[in-house]
């Protein structure tokens, strides 16, 4: 790992943002979810992703959409770039409308090497903070990698047995439509071409977050609306825009904890996740 790259280290960024009652309808419409929207209505668990937006004009984005690299983010020399996963804990409520602030800090920069070669992992930590006080205190894991020759798919993960399964549809509709709430220029979920032809994919890639938030939103359903006290994710294979997705989970071992799993179509997990009531 370069010298430059370990000197991001400890950068801190500040910014304010606010979740609309527009935004909030506009989500909801795309997750298929009846929740009130109004202005100091709550903010649905995870739903602050779509705050604090990329703002990058057209001639600062990168190849694949993303911001260039070397803003807050370090330059690693790495073409292909995830958010791999991530830790919240929620301390307050959010409401929609309310002014909300987070402080970011890139907490840790580490190389490894595995089946792809060399990769550059980045953990980020953001403070949300709303009227409440400090309302989300959250890790974002993002992974570089290089570009591949050609789609290597990971070990599989069978799923496991559930108590409990839903169905979601999943369409290229749905991928254009979370990309635009959250900003999300990069051309994996919505650009076909570049997403086989250049990063060598099979198909549009389902964003993480969204299965993070539908797994949430299930969850939720089934505590009578409860908010959690923490929630993590890992993704551990991609969904595509032709996989049928399944959203899964089971009552943990410890009181109050449960898992959880997107699931496609060859009873393999994307993505697995831990909530903690």
């Amino acid at each position: 790992m370069s010298v430059e790259i370990s000197n991001w280290i400890g950068r801190v960024e500040t910014a304010t943002d606010t979740i609309s009652p527009r935004q909030a309808s506009q989500m909801a419409a795309t997750l298929d979810v009846s929740v009130p929207c109004a202005a100091g209505d709550p903010l649905p668990a995870l739903w602050h992703w779509m705050g604090w937006t990329p703002e990058a004009a057209m001639t600062d984005l990168g190849p694949d959409g993303h911001p260039a690299k070397g803003g807050f983010l370090p330059p690693v020399p790495l073409e292909r770039r995830m958010w791999a996963g991530g830790r919240l804990t929620f301390l307050a409520p959010l409401r929609i409308g309310e002014t909300l602030h987070r402080r970011s800090e890139i907490l840790k920069v580490s190389e490894k090497t595995g089946s792809t070669g060399r990769m550059v992992f980045v953990t980020v930590k953001h403070d949300i903070t709303g009227a409440a006080g400090l309302a989300i205190r959250e890790e974002q894991d993002i992974v570089y990698i290089a570009m591949p020759d050609r789609f290597t798919p990971p070990p599989p993960v069978p799923a496991p047995q559930a108590a409990w399964q839903q169905a979601v549809a999943m369409d290229t509709v749905r991928l254009f439509r979370f990309s635009a709430l959250t900003f999300n220029a990069h051309r994996i979920h919505f650009d076909l071409p570049y997403a086989t032809e250049v990063e060598k994919y099979p198909g549009l890639v389902v964003h993480g977050p969204m299965q993070a938030m539908f797994l949430m939103q299930a969850a939720r359903a089934r505590a009578n609306g409860a908010m959690p006290q923490s929630y993590r994710f890992r993704g551990v294979r991609p969904l595509f825009h032709f996989d049928s997705l399944t959203l899964q989970g089971n009552e943990g071992g410890e009181a109050g904890a449960g898992s959880l799993a997107t699931v496609q179509g060859d009873g393999l997990v994307c993505m697995q996740a831990d909530i903690v009531w």
